[in-house]
């Protein structure tokens, strides 16, 4: 493998990470400085000097415009995420997030986890909408994760394709890891992390299918990257090559993508509990145009 596939894979790292460690002159193997090209074979010797760790980044407590909250208790909260909101902090991330506006608005969250992701058990994408929960307390934390891990809570989303995907009802098995040559994207790979999508067809438009999508895992990007593969990309998407002219006939500036329902065992007495988010004015807009096209 290339230098910075293989070592994005051994260390975990991201392939721009690993591209600027070779830039400094970070990766040696069998002693000699390697290149992010180069490529590694069996039986060398290989060192690798990592960089500095970087800083918490910090939670800034500011309000999010159009965040509702759904539900809260002494477990949990669930909110109703707008677009172009981040779950948590990251490093380059200067816009609002889930966990600053619940800051904000006074509510404390969970402890567990890194300093940023505080109470953070599953996230959504900045350009996608929908409804996602919190975790208030140590326990409920600690439950939530490990029913997200095992595949106990149920995640429906909405999607907004293009054309019609055939069988209209099916699943999509398909390995998911970055992509080869564009770090800011995932794509189908093999020896990529088992990923499996349902998928129903609610209505069928001229130039779209609005589908009904269960997800079994929760890769990062997973409905855009499968359906994409399947030459059905989520209109709006031009990340992952969808058509821009349709885009803009429907108004839209992201990806047509809204987590739709989200229902799990209640951390406190395992009482099974769902919620649902209804469509932001863009996505609705856009499905609006559609009808009046069909």
């Amino acid at each position: 493998m290339r230098v910075d596939a293989g070592l994005s894979k051994l260390l975990g790292l991201s392939r721009t990470v690993v591209a600027a460690i070779t830039e400094t002159g970070g990766v040696l193997v069998d002693g000699r400085p390697a290149g992010k090209s180069d490529r590694l074979l069996a039986g060398s010797w290989l060192e690798v000097t990592l960089p500095e760790p970087e800083r918490p980044v910090e939670v800034r407590a500011i309000r999010v415009e159009g965040m509702e909250i759904l539900h809260e208790d002494d477990d949990v909260v669930v909110v109703d995420k707008p677009v172009g909101v981040a779950a948590h902090p990251s490093p380059g991330w200067s816009g609002t997030t889930v966990i600053g506006g619940l800051a904000a608005a006074g509510i404390r969250v969970s402890t567990s986890g890194a300093a940023e992701r505080q109470g953070v058990v599953h996230r959504l994408d900045v350009g996608t909408t929908g409804v996602m929960v919190v975790a208030k307390s140590e326990h409920a934390y600690t439950v939530l994760k490990r029913a997200f891990k095992e595949r106990t809570v149920e995640k429906r989303y909405h999607a907004l394709v293009q054309g019609h995907p055939d069988p209209s009802v099916g699943t999509i098995d398909a390995p998911i890891d970055r992509h080869p040559r564009h770090d800011y994207r995932w794509a189908v790979v093999a020896g990529g992390k088992p990923s499996i999508t349902h998928y129903e067809t609610i209505e069928a438009f001229r130039a779209a299918s609005l589908l009904d999508v269960k997800l079994e895992t929760g890769r990062t990007h997973q409905i855009r990257v499968h359906f994409s593969a399947l030459r059905h990309p989520c209109v709006g998407d031009l990340t992952y090559g969808a058509d821009p002219a349709l885009a803009k006939r429907l108004g839209l500036s992201r990806q047509w993508l809204h987590a739709r329902t989200l229902g799990f065992h209640h951390p406190a007495d395992g009482t099974w509990v769902e919620f649902t988010s209804e469509y932001p004015p863009d996505l609705a807009s856009a499905l609006g145009v559609l009808e009046a096209d069909y």
